[in-house]
């Protein structure tokens, strides 16, 4: 990036990919000051002790709260705006909660950027916003919708989004569970053994979000292209990493569970931008005048698909274990490198 001497604010900074980002830049000239945006006081005081940098700041306070948002964000230059509720079964029992932290709180993170003329604000999204057929999907639906709608009167500042599927090793994904499970010398329990999920590591997240925090305009939409592989294989390809015999089990389907992640639907690839590596979807900046939608049309698309987990690059077995050898949590369980383990 050709930014320097500037200040970053992550909210949610205490997760997965705020860890990955710190480590990406902590030590960089790009940011003069990084700020931690979070409501866990004893996830910031581990990360405060892990990375030991005076140029890393923290605040208290949740995205629900204007106020808190507000404090944090002064005299802000770029924001991440990584602070969400994930986990799909926890959304289906308390939608509403999902809605408060998604999508309310992500319009108080843009309205307090706009109000304090920061740069660029990077929402990231999630492949559950596509087709959402649940609660955590809808709310992060609604949240790109919320984005979207500010870009286009936020003044100076530019507002833009990212999307991408489960992220490997991250927080409340499978890989941790299957580590777990076959170190405890139970069962690997899988929902459905065909379901696929794209295979996307932290560092590739935060590449997508770098991306997009280079060449997005008001309202862009980036997707990162990746590889698939299926649960079945996933568990079979830790198995063997590990060299373990554990019974894998079947236990059926979740709360709201897809059978594969959709990045980019059909509709979204009719305008999608192939930028080599990654897809620019621009927004529809069309306005409420609605006799346009029934007077002009658009070309044919007959032959046009989303983009999905179930039609990207599929990795085989040997595929797999290949990619999660470079995952650090692999090379620290499996291998036994000494190496840090950063919070998940």
């Amino acid at each position: 990036m050709k930014i320097t001497n500037k200040t970053l604010l992550i909210t949610g900074g205490t997760g997965s990919f705020g860890t990955a980002v710190l480590s990406k830049f902590i030590d960089t000239d790009h940011f003069k000051e990084i700020r931690v945006f979070s409501r866990d006081e004893k996830k910031q005081d581990d990360m405060r002790k892990l990375f030991n940098n005076d140029k890393l700041k923290f605040y208290i306070g949740d995205v629900r709260d204007y106020n808190s948002v507000e404090n944090a964000m002064r005299n802000v230059d770029y924001v991440f705006h990584a602070a969400a509720l994930k986990q799909v079964p926890s959304c289906e029992f308390f939608p509403m909660q999902a809605v408060k932290t998604n999508v309310e709180g992500t319009e108080n993170v843009i309205n307090a950027a706009i109000k304090n003329n920061v740069k660029k604000v990077i929402c990231l999204s999630t492949d559950k916003a596509a087709y959402p057929i649940n609660a955590m999907g809808i709310s992060k639906a609604m949240m790109e919708k919320v984005a979207v709608a500010a870009s286009r009167n936020a003044g100076e500042t530019v507002v833009c989004l990212t999307r991408y599927g489960n992220v490997m090793a991250s927080r409340g994904s499978v890989i941790p569970l299957f580590i777990d499970q076959i170190k405890s010398g139970g069962p690997i329990t899988i929902t459905d053994p065909n379901m696929t999920r794209f295979l996307m590591s932290l560092d590739e997240a935060v590449d997508l979000v770098l991306f997009a925090f280079e060449h997005g305009n008001p309202g862009d939409l980036f997707v990162n292209k990746a590889p698939a592989g299926t649960i079945g294989d996933l568990a079979q390809a830790l198995k063997e990493i590990f060299n373990a015999d554990n019974e894998i089990r079947i236990i059926g389907t979740r709360h709201g569970e897809k059978l594969y992640e959709t990045l980019c639907t059909r509709e979204e690839m009719m305008t999608a931008e192939d930028m080599g590596d990654f897809y620019r979807i621009p927004a529809d900046n069309r306005d409420l005048n609605y006799a346009k939608y029934f007077s002009e049309g658009i070309d044919d698309f007959t032959d046009i698909e989303d983009y999905n987990s179930h039609n990207t690059k599929r990795q085989d077995l040997e595929g797999m274990k290949e990619i999660f050898l470079k995952l650090r949590i692999i090379r620290k369980e499996a291998l036994g490198e000494d190496i840090v383990q950063y919070p998940s």
